[in-house]
C-alpha cells in the first residue's frame, strides 16, 4: 500500500486559467497489467478521483492522460478513464504502423489525440516502429510523445528530424548520461524545435535528474536554456501519480515540485504559455476562451 497526498497547502504560483496537465497516469479497477509491462502501481489505484483531488490542490483545469505501461497495448482501461474524465481529458495512446484505419477513428472519437513511443524497459512500443507510427498519426491529426534515452539523441536526430506529426521529447529529453546547455545533445533538441513541430517537455525531473531533489539542479540548467531558447515550444506536466515512486518517502511533494519546476522560466509569459497555449496547440485543444 501506498499513501498518496492530494492536498496541502497551495503551490505559490497560481495556474493560469486553462491549465494543461500533459502528462499523467490513471488507473481504474478490472484492467490487469499486461505482460511486458511493469505492472500496476502500488494499490490503492490511482483512479480519476483520485486525480481530480489533485487538480483541485495544484489549479489545473485540462488534462492529457497518457497510456500506462502496464497495460501495454491494450487501450482499454486508458479509454474508460478518459469516459471518467469528460470533456476536460484528451489522450495518448500505444499504436502499432498497422492499427488499422477503423481503430484510428474510433480512437479519435472517443478522445485519444496522439500515441506513445517509449524505447525504455516497459515501453509497449520503441523507436523502431517510430516512421510507422508517425505515418499512422500524420494521417489522423494526431501528435506523438516520444520517450528514450536522450543522451544518445544525436544518433536519432536525423529519423526525428524526419518526422511529419506534431511531437513532444518527453520528460526534460531523459539525459541519463547527463548534459549542459553546452552538450551537443542539448543542441541537437534545439535545432528539432527549430523545424517547426518538436515540442520539449518538462515532466518528471526526478527520473533521470543525476543531482536530485529538492532543486535538481542538473535538469534546471538545461530547462532554463531551452525555455529561455524556445518558450513557444514547451508543456509541462505533472507525471502523477508518479509510478516509480514505492514508498511514502519517495513520493513528491506535488506542490513543492510544481513550484520547483515553474521556477525554470524566465518570465510569467513564458510560464503561461507552457501552460496554457503551447499544450492547446500541440494537443489539439480548444482555446481556453473558447472552451
Amino acid at each position: 500500500m501506498l499513501e498518496r497526498k492530494y492536498a496541502g497547502a497551495k503551490p505559490s504560483f497560481v495556474l493560469p486559467k486553462g491549465t494543461i496537465d500533459t502528462q499523467m497516469h490513471a488507473y481504474l479497477p478490472g484492467f490487469p497489467a499486461l505482460s511486458g509491462g511493469p505492472g500496476l502501481p502500488p494499490e490503492p489505484l490511482p483512479t480519476p478521483s483520485d486525480y481530480r483531488k489533485t487538480m483541485e490542490w495544484l489549479g489545473i483545469d485540462r488534462i492529457v492522460v497518457t497510456q500506462g505501461n502496464a497495460h501495454q497495448f491494450d487501450s482499454s482501461c486508458l479509454l474508460a478513464c478518459l469516459e471518467d474524465f469528460g470533456p476536460v481529458a484528451k489522450g495518448v495512446a500505444v499504436i502499432t504502423g498497422e492499427t488499422p484505419d477503423a481503430e484510428m477513428e474510433r480512437l479519435s472519437l472517443k478522445g485519444i489525440v496522439g500515441a506513445r513511443i517509449m524505447d525504455l524497459p516497459g515501453g509497449a512500443i520503441g523507436l523502431s516502429a517510430l516512421e510507422e507510427i508517425d505515418a499512422r498519426a500524420a494521417a489522423f491529426g494526431w501528435m506523438m510523445a516520444i520517450q528514450f534515452d536522450g543522451s544518445d539523441i544525436l544518433d536519432h536526430e536525423e529519423r526525428l528530424a524526419g518526422l511529419k506529426s506534431r511531437w513532444v521529447l518527453d520528460h526534460h529529453g531523459k539525459f541519463f548520461a547527463g548534459v549542459t546547455p553546452q552538450s551537443s545533445q542539448v543542441d541537437v533538441v534545439k535545432r528539432l524545435i527549430d523545424k517547426g513541430n518538436c515540442w520539449f517537455k518538462f515532466a518528471g525531473c526526478y527520473e533521470s535528474s543525476r543531482s536530485g531533489g529538492p532543486d535538481f539542479s542538473d535538469i534546471a540548467v538545461v530547462a532554463q536554456d531551452i525555455a529561455a531558447y524556445a518558450p513557444e515550444r514547451i508543456v509541462w506536466g505533472t507525471n502523477w501519480p508518479h509510478n516509480a515512486a514505492r514508498t511514502a518517502e519517495e513520493y513528491p511533494d506535488e506542490a513543492a515540485l510544481q513550484e520547483i519546476v515553474l521556477s525554470w522560466f524566465p518570465n510569467e509569459a513564458a510560464r503561461d504559455k507552457t501552460l496554457v497555449a503551447n499544450p492547446e496547440e500541440l494537443y489539439g485543444f480548444s482555446r481556453w476562451a473558447e472552451a
